[in-house]
């Protein structure tokens, strides 16, 4: 049995989403990446003596926001902790958080139950003088308050994920989810959507928890994947050599794929956690609730729930245009552009999905900003499924769209793409010509291998220049050999 078999992996996540406020969640600072070093500070988040903290109603709004769209039990009262620790980014020596009594309890996003999401403030930021910008090498560390204090909203899941493919592609979910809310950009690279991951392992079949390590700060779904995988292959190596995991905090390097110990895990009570003084318990109204509701847009699994089960489309491509709202609103705009000859659902959503996205994403472009209107690709994608064009041909006029927009009709007549039709004669006599310059592959097709048509259809398809159907070729090459 692999050690695969042996172990069941056990993942769940914390996600901090930061909030797309104009100021801080306790103080009326600007909040604005990329600014010079602490010039957005004020006595509030530099933890003077005196100064009292004020709750940002725009955060608070948004952390309910993000707990409706997760299908959160919204709670009628929660307040704030603090949350004790001593670090040189934390002005105050403390986190306000929320503990006990959190503004988001138990909630659902695809297959991954939400244990709670609340509000707390995020810490300032570190600055490690050395070539690596870690602070083992460093010869200095500098602190940056400009961020000391940015509200966020701290999801956690349930340990409710298995696989390391798995927890990227959820944690996509719930970005794409949360960018559809408006509330945070949920950009990774600036640090507004930060991710660390509890991982455990137990005996294949068992249904008690192992002992689980924490993996810090990742900061790119595809590091989150690589160094999941990477501390499930350390902990399935200790249990196979009959030694224990122990209970710590790791750090991913994504340079040498090798983890690292940084400290032993702390449990809530080494933070000491009391109900913080000076701010009253946030207690929303019906109202309030019901208000913020309404402003939900379509969420991408609903919209994924909506493409498979109303347009019939292969799960896959479903994913892919409901993750991805752009991409979603071309489809449906392109959707609902023609009134007569429109494609099918799926040939237009393919034509989106595996030709215009590849194209748009090489060029570095996107589809509100394409040169191809969405009437123009469904005006495409309908001549092809009508075989007016062949697939190869409208793959050139995409071409010819994506660089310079235009009717797809004008540019299959300028450029003479027009499909070549099977009961012309021209294509049979082509059909007929390649047979006889390629007779080893005539041979094997006659005794059964189809699959040795490729000479055949090539010296067609080069002699059209792409304008020959390639179904009406195979038909033509199985009727010339005599193959009905």
């Amino acid at each position: 049995m692999s050690s695969a078999e042996r172990w069941e992996p056990v993942i769940g996540l914390e996600i901090h989403v930061q909030l797309s406020t104009r100021t801080k969640m306790f103080c009326g600072c600007e909040l604005s990446f990329g600014d010079d070093p602490n010039v957005h500070t004020c006595p509030v988040c530099l933890a003077h003596p005196g100064a009292l903290p004020v709750p940002n109603e725009a955060a608070i709004d948004s952390a309910i926001k993000i707990g409706l769209a997760l299908g959160c039990e919204i709670a009628p009262r929660s307040i704030f902790h603090r949350k004790n620790y001593f670090y040189p980014d934390s002005p105050k020596a403390y986190q306000i958080s929320q503990y006990d009594v959190p503004i988001c309890g138990a909630g659902r996003l695809g297959d991954v139950r939400i244990h709670r999401a609340h509000l707390e403030e995020d810490a300032a930021k570190l600055v490690h003088v050395s070539e690596s910008g870690r602070i083992h090498d460093s010869g200095a560390s500098l602190v940056d308050f400009n961020r000391g204090g940015t509200p966020l909203v701290e999801i956690v899941t349930e340990p409710d994920l298995h696989d390391a493919a798995q927890a990227r592609e959820w944690l996509t979910l719930l970005r794409n989810t949360v960018r559809q809310l408006g509330v945070s950009d949920v950009n990774m690279e600036e640090g507004s959507l930060r991710c660390d991951a509890n991982i455990s392992l137990r005996p294949a079949g068992s249904s008690e928890l192992g002992t689980k390590t924490e993996l810090k700060n990742m900061n790119s779904f595809r590091f989150l994947e690589r160094g999941v995988k990477a501390e499930i292959e350390r902990q399935a190596a200790l249990l196979d050599a009959g030694e224990s995991v122990v209970q710590e905090t790791l750090h991913f390097d994504p340079r040498s794929g090798s983890l690292t110990s940084l400290r032993s895990k702390e449990e809530a009570h080494d933070y000491r956690y009391f109900p913080e003084p000076d701010l009253v318990a946030v207690a929303p109204s019906e109202e309030r609730i019901e208000r913020i509701r309404a402003e939900l847009p379509e969420l991408p699994a609903e919209r994924r729930a909506r493409y498979s089960g109303e347009l019939g489309l292969p799960a896959d491509t479903a994913t892919q245009l409901a993750f991805d709202a752009e991409l979603a609103a071309f489809f449906e705009s392109a959707l609902g552009s023609r009134d007569g000859d429109r494609p099918e659902p799926r040939t237009l959503a393919n034509w989106v999905t595996g030709e215009l996205a590849p194209r748009l994403r090489d060029a570095g472009g996107s589809p509100e900003a394409s040169k191809v209107t969405p009437a123009a690709l469904a005006s495409l994608a309908a001549m092809a499924e009508a075989k007016q064009v062949s697939s190869g041909s409208a793959r050139q006029v995409l071409d010819h769209l994506v660089a310079e927009g235009g009717d797809p009709a004008r540019i299959v007549e300028r450029e003479g793409l027009g499909q070549i039709e099977g009961d012309s004669g021209e294509l049979a006599e082509l059909v007929a010509a390649a047979i006889e310059a390629n007779p080893d592959a005539a041979e094997s097709i006659r005794n059964g291998r189809m699959q040795a048509i490729g000479p055949i259809m090539g010296a067609v398809m080069r002699e059209t220049k792409g304008r020959a159907d390639g179904g009406e070729v195979t038909r033509l090459v199985r009727e010339q050999l005599g193959l009905g």
